[in-house]
């Protein structure tokens, strides 16, 4: 009598989709309206901006499309509206669709490039701070009481403009965008550091750390490999936060004339070039950057508030 052996299968592993879909954020996800709602409008929107060249019908950065003879002319729906100008064109002929979308693309990108630049920064100063403590904490510490102290936007507004005049004028449009990232990093690395320091010091006393410091561990690699996981749940909800408030920031700062140029217009750019003309009758040509500005903000601030309730263990 022979003994039949049963071979089983393994279990397959479920993919990384399968268990992000079972997890517990993608069900706080599902179950939150508001980030659903929040999550659809910045698809859309993201999604529009960087197609922009191909649903666009005009290139609002080439002068040779601008026709001086349509300009002014309201939404279509309005009496004197023509095809394809949907929402209307301004006092350059430029149509506001084309150039909305464009602009949008300009903040999202400074606001990304800010936010992850202000990561970077704020996270290689927290942890060192944090593991190594005494006079490089307190150093560091202070710099960051100090840039606290003073207005975000006042720091943004002075490093912006003390950049753009260091600048030759032939490279100040060209170099705008790179000194508004500069400007929002400088004013925004701090509340990266000062999380980071915080939870640093308090994983640096605890027995794993304290194993690999006896085993010779590298300090680099203790902070990168040990520490720095344990302190990003607090930094994705700062992050995602803050890049609502970096694209406000560039908002603020090219409508005060200290960013993006006409010819490259950013949302604020567009705001500050249209309330010019607010009260001639030309209402198109401030209403929708303002409504584009908003919904933008809203959808980031909605994920954001939902990430940070989601990350809450004492929520759970």
């Amino acid at each position: 009598m022979t003994d039949h052996v049963q071979q089983t299968t393994p279990a397959r592993k479920p993919s990384r989709l399968a268990r992000w879909r079972q997890s517990d954020l993608w069900w706080s996800f599902t179950h939150k309206p508001s980030a659903i709602i929040g999550a659809i409008i910045l698809a859309f929107l993201i999604v529009t901006a960087f197609a922009a060249p191909l649903i666009a019908p005009q290139n609002p950065f080439d002068p040779a499309q601008l026709e001086l003879w349509n300009s002014e002319l309201p939404p279509i729906w309005e009496a004197d509206g023509q095809w394809p100008y949907v929402l209307g064109t301004d006092t350059q002929g430029r149509d506001m669709l084309s150039a909305i979308l464009y602009g949008s693309r300009i903040s999202i990108l400074i606001g990304v490039a800010s936010v992850v630049l202000s990561l970077a920064v704020g996270l290689s100063l927290g942890l060192v701070a944090g593991y190594f403590g005494r006079f490089i904490d307190n150093f560091l510490m202070r710099i960051g009481d100090v840039l606290l102290s003073i207005p975000t936007i006042l720091i943004a507004i002075l490093v912006s403009a003390v950049a753009r005049q260091m600048l030759p004028p032939e490279l100040r449009d060209v170099g705008s965008a790179a000194v508004l990232v500069l400007a929002i990093t400088l004013s925004a690395w701090v509340q990266y550091a000062r999380t980071v320091r915080a939870q640093t010091i308090v994983e640096r006393g605890k027995e794993y750390v304290q194993a690999a410091r006896l085993l010779k561990t590298p300090a680099r690699r203790i902070m990168l490999k040990h520490i720095l996981p344990n302190t990003l749940t607090p930094i994705m909800v700062a992050a995602t936060l803050n890049f609502g408030m970096a694209i406000l920031t560039e908002a603020t700062l090219s409508f005060l004339g200290i960013g993006m140029p006409p010819s490259q217009p950013s949302l604020g750019t567009l705001i500050r070039l249209g309330n010019q003309f607010l009260f001639s009758g030309v209402w198109w040509v401030v209403l929708f950057p303002v409504v584009q500005l908003c919904l933008l903000v809203v959808s980031v601030n909605l994920l954001g508030d939902w990430l940070r309730d989601a990350l809450n263990p004492k929520l759970r």
